[in-house]
């Protein structure tokens, strides 16, 4: 009997020890991206970056944000209704809502106007709070950010930019 209660005593305080060594020990939070903004315009996002953005959402357990910025041409006002630019963003960003959920990450499109793309960007940053920014680079001639708009992106992004370039040499197409 007094050989159990000594085993006894021993495991409880064996416990107790790994207890309190565990409370010492300093832990390590775990760094959470809540929301990644991925913009895009010109009627068209890279599925290189579309891939990445889902890749990293996943990987750190966020929301992913696509964009569909519009520009609205100086010629009309501001607040002008842009049904055509609508018309062309909600398929965009149904089919980017589509492959992120399949990848089983959740999705919070937006839609934002300015009289560029940086002036809608602009907006979109002062409305909304972003943990990571992931941006196309232009391939070949399609239409999108310039150099000068990823410049200024760079330099004025509120958080951690990622400035993705599909592949140069099939003006970012995969070709089979």
């Amino acid at each position: 009997m007094t050989a159990v209660l000594v085993a006894a005593i021993v495991v409880l305080a064996a416990a107790l020890l790994v207890v309190a060594l565990r409370m010492r020990r300093p832990s390590i939070p775990k760094r959470t991206v809540g929301r990644i903004l991925v913009p895009f315009t010109g009627g068209a996002l890279d599925p290189t970056v579309l891939a990445a953005g889902i890749r990293i959402a996943r990987a750190e357990e966020a929301t992913l944000v696509p964009a569909y910025l519009i520009v609205i041409p100086l010629e009309q006002p501001q607040d002008a209704p842009m049904q055509h630019q609508v018309t062309t963003a909600m398929p965009l960003l149904e089919a980017v809502e589509h492959a992120a959920l399949r990848a089983g990450v959740p999705v919070d499109a937006r839609i934002e106007s300015g009289r560029t793309p940086v002036h809608a960007l602009k907006r979109l940053w002062e409305a909304e709070h972003f943990d990571r920014i992931v941006v196309p680079a232009p391939a070949g001639r399609r239409h999108g950010f310039t150099p000068k708009d990823l410049t200024w992106m760079l330099t004025h992004a509120p958080s951690e930019t990622l400035i993705l370039r599909p592949d140069p040499v099939n003006g970012g197409e995969k070709h089979s």
